[in-house]
């Protein structure tokens, strides 16, 4: 009999989970990390807003679908979303190959990559050799602190950690530092916010997609953000969304503007370079 009981719960389990997966009208459940401006931030009504808000929102109406936007800690989201609370996150997820490995991207709807901000007036970065006996502010703990700590010897600059990214830029707007490094869209907003405050010099070489992540073996769901990401590519509204919420336009060839063949980000496990046409 308690066999019986626990194979027919089973039986019930993999159904309601097959429905699910099989149901495309049901409300879509995705998280951000509420707190990580311009791309999701608090609303004082309640709520929040932001460039990945309005970007998945938008491709969950172009699915039909409505949206449910959670809002938690960045370290909880993956084991949230793997635990199945969670259709996919809307938050910005770095591809990487160690993460490939245990969830599917969508191809990038942005670029990420370190950039430095400078005070209005100041001699603009033309290499990281320029950095030489100037003081670079950043994020206390960041990926820009590391690497920061870790070249600050051999490019012969000091750094000076702060506990929010909006007092390293203030130590650049009031002379205490020359440079901050930051991520590229985070610097950019604050140059919208701070009048003395300029995006500065781009490291290309840390370029890397910020995708829509998904559990492994989502793919339908997946090649469904994607095309509707693309679509949204082909239109300009990823590229207007990016303007409003960044202050700059993207180039031609930034991610905002370009539809990767195949479908996930190339190079990475769980890509399929299968072609694909967007259905718009």
């Amino acid at each position: 009999m308690r066999r019986a009981l626990v194979a027919a719960c089973l039986l019930a389990l993999t159904a309601t989970g097959a429905a699910q997966a099989q149901n495309t009208t049901a409300p879509l459940r995705c998280a951000v990390d509420g707190t990580f401006a311009p791309h999701a931030f608090p609303i004082l009504s309640g709520g929040v807003q932001g460039f990945n808000i309005d970007l998945f929102r938008e491709a969950a109406k172009r699915l039909g679908r409505e949206l449910t936007v959670d809002s938690a800690s960045f370290a909880g989201l993956i084991p949230a979303m793997n635990a199945g609370r969670y259709d996919f996150l809307c938050a910005p997820v770095t591809a990487t190959a160690e993460r490939a490995q245990n969830m599917l991207f969508t191809e990038g709807y942005l670029y990420t990559a370190f950039q430095f901000g400078i005070r209005r007036g100041s001699a603009p970065i033309r290499t990281t050799e320029d950095l030489r006996g100037k003081a670079i502010s950043v994020n206390k703990g960041s990926a820009y602190d590391a690497w920061a700590q870790a070249n600050a010897a051999r490019l012969g600059f000091t750094v000076q950690p702060y506990d929010t990214q909006t007092d390293a830029v203030q130590a650049v707007v009031s002379g205490r530092a020359y440079a901050n490094l930051g991520g590229n869209t985070v610097v950019r907003y604050a140059a919208t916010r701070t009048s003395q405050f300029v995006p500065d010099l781009v490291m290309t070489d840390t370029r890397a997609h910020w995708s829509a992540v998904l559990p492994v073996g989502a793919t339908a769901l997946r090649e469904q953000l994607e095309n509707a990401l693309e679509c949204m590519k082909l239109d300009g509204t990823i590229a207007r969304l990016s303007q409003q919420w960044f202050g700059a336009t993207p180039a031609a060839d930034d991610a905002e503007n370009t539809v990767f063949p195949g479908t996930g980000v190339p190079g990475l496990n769980g890509y399929d370079p299968a072609p694909r046409t967007p259905r718009c």
